[in-house]
Parts: C-alpha cells; sequence; structure tokens
C-alpha cells in the first residue's frame, strides 16, 4: 500500500481539500477553506498545515464566534452544499465557538470545528488554559461541544483520523442530521506524523440524495388532503435548503392551498404570488394567523414547528385539525401527530402535484386567501409610507427605506431583538434566497458576522445587515474582516437606547422595560433608570475600517441607502429610531410566563390576561 508521510493536521487539510458533493448533478468543492484565529494549542499543527497548503485558504477572523457564525451564514447561503471549517487554540478560543455551534446545530447547519485541545500524551499537564477535574485525565472543555455537535470526537493519536474523518462528512453532508461537527484536536498529536495511506487524499464525492415519499404514505397524503375543506402549507426552510421553491409555487397555485411561510422558510414565495399568505405565528401576518386558527389539515414543509411558529400552540384551533409533515428529518416528520412523509421537499411536492392533478380547493378558500394576499400587502404599504413619522422614525419605516433601496436578488440578514419580527411581518420578499434570518438561535452578534459569511457566499449580491445597537455591542468586530477581505456590507445600524424588543417584552408582563434601557445608575432609585448613555456608533463604525454615514429622517436614510450602493467599501448607516413606534402584532400570542404572584400592580394585571391566553396551547395526539 502506498503511503504519505504527514502530520496529523497536514493529513486532515490535505483530506478536507478533496471533498466534493453532488446534487442533481452538480459536483462542486465542499469546503470553502478555514476560518479562525491562531494560538499556541493550534498554530504548530493546523496552522503550519494551512501554511504549507494556501489553496485551503485561511481567512483571519476577529472572534472565534465569529467565525463559526460566518461559516453557518455561507452554509445557509449555499443551501448547505458548501461549509467552512472553523479553527481555535484551546481554553477560550475554543469554548468561544460553543455558542457558535449551537446556533449551527439548532439551524442544521453544516459546520466544521477544529478546536485545539490538551496535550494527549499528558506528562505535561496541566497546560496553559487546561480545566483540571480530580475524577478523570480525559477530560477537558472541549467536552462541553458535545450536547451542541451532531457529531464529536477527539482525535489521541495520529491514525485515528482514518476512521473519523469519513465519519465527519457523513453527518456534515447528511440533509437530516447536519450540524456542528467537532473534532477536537490535542496540541501535540496535531504535530506527530504518521504514514497516511494515499487513498485518504483522493478526490471523493458525497452525493445527496433526493428521498422520495414511501408509496403507502403518499397514498394516504393524497387522501388527507382530498378530504380537507380548509388546508394550509407551512413553508419551512427545508423548502429552500431541497430548493423546492419553484415546485411549492406550482404546487400552491394549481390547488389553491395557501401559504404561511416560518421564519427560516420566508421566501420560499415571492411576495406577490397569490397563495403566500406571509409570515405565520407569533410574528405573523393576520391573513395567515387566522386561516391557521381554522385550518382542518396542516401540511408542514420542511418544518420544525418552534413555538414561534405555533404561536406556543396556540396557533391550530380547529378541534379536527390534522397534521400532514413532509421532512426529511424523521425526528420532525412525526410532530404534531402527523402523517409522516419523511422525503425531500422538493422530490415530495412533485410526487404530490402529479397524484393531486385536477384536484383544489374550493372557489372560496382560493377567493379568501388571495384577499388575504392583497391586503397584507396594503398594510405594508401603510406601515413602509410612515405618513407623519417624525424623527425619530419607526423601525418599519426604516425596513420599508431598505427593502425599497435593495435589488430583487440582494439579501437583508439579521438575527436578534424586535427587528426579526418586524423584518418577518414586513420585508418584501421577491426571490429565494435573499431573506436570511437567524432565529433558530436568534443570537445577538450573529448579524455582522452573519452578512459576511452571506457575501462570502454570493459576492455579486449586495447584502443588508440591519443590526439594532444591543447586537452591536456584543460583536460588531467582523467589521474589521469585511474590510480586510474586501468583502463589501451595507450594515443597517439602529440606534434605540438598548434592548428593546425584550423591553416590549417586559412592558407587556409588567415590568416596565425594567434593565433593558441604556441608562445611567440612578442614585436615588438605584436601577439603571437615569440619564441616556451617550454611544457614538457612527464614530465606532469608522474605528473599524468603515464608511459611515447617518440620517436623522427617512428622506436622509433613502439618500444614505443610495450613497452607501455606490460605495466599494463596507459602509454603516446609522440611524436612531423611536422604539415606541412599534408594528402591531396580528392574531397571534407568545407563551412568556409571568409571576404568579407579585407586589406590583401591573404584573398582577399581566398574569390575569396570561391565564386566559395559556389555556388556548393545546396538545396534538
Amino acid at each position: 500500500m502506498k503511503t504519505k508521510r504527514l502530520t496529523t493536521a497536514q493529513a486532515i487539510i490535505q483530506f478536507l481539500l478533496h471533498q466534493h458533493v453532488e446534487r442533481d448533478g452538480q459536483r462542486q468543492p465542499f469546503f470553502a477553506g478555514c476560518l479562525g484565529i491562531f494560538g499556541h494549542g493550534c498554530i504548530a499543527g493546523v496552522g503550519q498545515a494551512l501554511q504549507q497548503y494556501p489553496e485551503f485558504r485561511y481567512y483571519q477572523t476577529k472572534n472565534e464566534q465569529a467565525s463559526v457564525h460566518i461559516a453557518a451564514a455561507f452554509a445557509k447561503m449555499s443551501n448547505r452544499l458548501r461549509a467552512f471549517a472553523c479553527l481555535s487554540s484551546i481554553g477560550p478560543g475554543a469554548t468561544n465557538m460553543v455558542t457558535g455551534a449551537a446556533l449551527a446545530t439548532i439551524n442544521r447547519l453544516p459546520v466544521l470545528l477544529l478546536p485545539g485541545d490538551i496535550f494527549a500524551r499528558r506528562n505535561v499537564a496541566p497546560v496553559l488554559q487546561q480545566l483540571e477535574q480530580p475524577y478523570s485525565q480525559d477530560l477537558s472543555v472541549n467536552d462541553a461541544f458535545k450536547p451542541v455537535s451532531k457529531y464529536w470526537d477527539r482525535i489521541n493519536r495520529a491514525d485515528q483520523i482514518l476512521c473519523a474523518l469519513p465519519e465527519v462528512m457523513r453527518v456534515l453532508t447528511s440533509p437530516a442530521e447536519t450540524g456542528a461537527v467537532t473534532l477536537a484536536l490535542p496540541q501535540d498529536v496535531q504535530t506527530e506524523t504518521f504514514d497516511y495511506p494515499v487513498e485518504l487524499f483522493e478526490d471523493r464525492v458525497w452525493y445527496l440524495p433526493r428521498p422520495v415519499p414511501e408509496p403507502t404514505l403518499l397514498n394516504r397524503a393524497v387522501e388527507l388532503i382530498r378530504a380537507s375543506n380548509k388546508p394550509l402549507m407551512v413553508a419551512g426552510g427545508g423548502v429552500l435548503y431541497s430548493e423546492a421553491c419553484e415546485a411549492l409555487a406550482k404546487f400552491a397555485a394549481a390547488t389553491g392551498i395557501p401559504v404561511g411561510e416560518t421564519q427560516a422558510g420566508k421566501g420560499s414565495l415571492g411576495y406577490d404570488h397569490p397563495q403566500n399568505l406571509g409570515a405565520l405565528g407569533v410574528t405573523g401576518t393576520f391573513g395567515a394567523n387566522i386561516l391557521a386558527r381554522e385550518a382542518d389539515l396542516v401540511i408542514g414543509i420542511g418544518t420544525r414547528y418552534s413555538d414561534f411558529t405555533t404561536a406556543s400552540k396556540t396557533a391550530f384551533q380547529n378541534p379536527k385539525v390534522r397534521f400532514l409533515n413532509i421532512n426529511v428529518t424523521e425526528f420532525d416528520a412525526f410532530k404534531h401527530a402527523a402523517l409522516p412523509v419523511v422525503a425531500d421537499a422538493r422530490a415530495a411536492l412533485e410526487t404530490l402535484g402529479q397524484a393531486l392533478r385536477g384536484w383544489q380547493v374550493s372557489a372560496a378558500c382560493r377567493r379568501r386567501g388571495e384577499k388575504f394576499n392583497r391586503a397584507w400587502d396594503a398594510e405594508v404599504s401603510r406601515i413602509y409610507a410612515a405618513k407623519g413619522d417624525a424623527p425619530p422614525i419607526s423601525q418599519g419605516a426604516v425596513i420599508g427605506a431598505v427593502n425599497e433601496a435593495a435589488r430583487p436578488q440582494d439579501v437583508v440578514l439579521c438575527a436578534a431583538g424586535s427587528l426579526p419580527g418586524d423584518l418577518h411581518k414586513l420585508w418584501r420578499t421577491r426571490e429565494p434566497n435573499t431573506y436570511h434570518l437567524e432565529y433558530g438561535y436568534s443570537c445577538m452578534g450573529y448579524e455582522i458576522a452573519g452578512g459576511l459569511g452571506a457575501k462570502m457566499a454570493a459576492p455579486e449580491r449586495e447584502v443588508y445587515v440591519m443590526v439594532g445597537d444591543g447586537s452591536w455591542l456584543m460583536m460588531s468586530s467582523e467589521l474589521v474582516t469585511s474590510v480586510q477581505e474586501d468583502r463589501k456590507l451595507i450594515v443597517v445600524m439602529l440606534d434605540n437606547h438598548g434592548f428593546q424588543s425584550i423591553g416590549g417584552l417586559s412592558q407587556a408582563i409588567g415590568s416596565g422595560g425594567f434593565g433593558t434601557r441604556y441608562r445611567r445608575r440612578n442614585a436615588k432609585t438605584g436601577h439603571l433608570d437615569g440619564e441616556p448613555v451617550p454611544v457614538d456608533y457612527a464614530a465606532n463604525a469608522r474605528s473599524l475600517g468603515a464608511h459611515t454615514l447617518s440620517a436623522r429622517d427617512l428622506p436622509e436614510l433613502k439618500a444614505a441607502l443610495a450613497e452607501a450602493r455606490q460605495q466599494t467599501k463596507t459602509t454603516v448607516i446609522v440611524v436612531e429610531t423611536d422604539p415606541e413606534k412599534r408594528v402591531p402584532g396580528y392574531e397571534s400570542w407568545w407563551d412568556v410566563p409571568i409571576a404568579e404572584v407579585s407586589e406590583v400592580a401591573s404584573v398582577r394585571k399581566a398574569r390575569q390576561e396570561y391565564e386566559p391566553a395559556r389555556a388556548a396551547e393545546r396538545y396534538f395526539l
């Protein structure tokens, strides 16, 4: 057997260089390179290998958590057909990535994590940054990755990667089981050599199949649909990942079944498709939530039914409601006691469309859904217009200005705060993969790093990052990386003086926004309700290398957006918004438990309203 003598780290990079994926006859390299920061636990191992093999491009990030966010956004924008590896040293560099790993796994996005680890040979222990435990020597901070990884392994011998690397790729390329994959690499083992068989470094193609529906279950699905009077489809992220948007549009038009979109599934249909009701659930439109309440059959396509989609299990109130779930993941297909069709979304929609040829909902049902589509578009126009909206302007008006400035193919990206809910309701999506919301984990700090990942996946598009001041203060460091790599972003930073999403929630539960505003400590009350804390976000952005603009009102914002498009470098637009000018909720509720007893009258009142609302929650058995 022919072999090649390499270090463990060199062999890993050489292996990753030769991995490809194929779907629908289209083949491409799976890995786009490695993101990370060098430290003593990786610089002599994987760091040396990356220097030796520049074709596996290394990107220097500024925060290890941000590395994983960039990788997750890149994978999402690539419909999970491409991925990055993320490198860190041991200790805080590694644990910084745990949050990113949770985000990737919850959102089912392929990311390979390569954290350095403690010495496998142990004789020099405890090494710098080693967590010691008296009951085991085979434990490190990297064990914290286990609950947030879809696959986890520690390489204690150089030859172990012969068994580990194929498993890494099996999970990363699985439509059903993908997520964060962690390969902990002891720093001594990274540098040790082994005679690896050359077959390990040959090109390997991982074929991504499209599982078709099982015939018996397909027939039952057809029967359920034909027997329904008020069916509703729920389009989740699986529609986009399987590239099933065209199939969904044709199926919805042919059958007349209305469609509500989850955060991950928004953009599955164009906003003006007659059957598109828009957002569903807590952050949904009135049409989607009214028809969800009445539906006798809910057809979930690629959704995991988060509590925001189901309005904490209050969205579907028809006493005879049934569920039909199409999902490539068996775990999700069985939710809500559904008829489970474990299949690829596109394959299932095409097969169902053929089986239902000629069938459609009643004319009255079709007209009602289409009327809701038009009525919601009028509501969006009303909010975009922002008539009489004096500075500071509303968040809805800002969203409207950005939406009107963006081309159909451009991308809007966000993750946390009040922006995701308003974007879910208001953003007019015209093409698939242009609405990029990380809402599985709703991770503050994802926005700018995620925007960079989206831009790396789609360099020909403008990427509009919308971020609140709270997320900005948590992690804006990857602005520097975007400048360093000449990856232009347009960042719209909304200054609403604090954590205003939670501030609104605090008001709703009777706590009056306690601890959510950026205020000085008040010596009289002891609380953070003193004078506002002044922060110059424009100066902050300028110091990180971005071109910076400020806007006080809607005309200035529109002018700034026009200038930002003409810029060739990352541009940050800072605009102050009024946190009290909120986009309303529409026909929905979210379960946020409220204290059963309190000395505060407003909390007691909120509890009285909470109890009957909670009574509407359902079990689906």
